[in-house]
């Protein structure tokens, strides 16, 4: 049973859900899309950045470029969201 068919309606069987739920639902999904896609950017771009020699495992330096090039992305990704949650509306 999905979340959208757990409420009901008085007897009438058609699906209802709270708006204060939907947005709750859209929040979330919102949420995770925006995580996957943070992570796939990270991914693509300190991969392209860090990783010269593909191979079975990382170099030394090509561990700490990751670590480094992901920490920035992080900061800046907070950064942005300070700024953007801030800003008067």
């Amino acid at each position: 049973m999905d979340s959208f068919s757990s409420h009901s309606s008085m007897g009438s069987g058609s699906p209802q859900i709270s708006a204060e739920d939907l947005k709750d639902q859209l929040k979330n999904q919102l949420a995770q899309a925006y995580a996957q896609e943070f992570l796939e950017t990270v991914r693509e771009k300190c991969f392209d950045k860090c990783i010269t020699k593909p191979g079975s495992s990382l170099s030394g330096s090509e561990s700490s470029c990751i670590s480094r090039c992901v920490e920035r992305y992080i900061e800046a990704t907070g950064i942005i969201s300070r700024a953007l949650f801030s800003a008067p509306r």
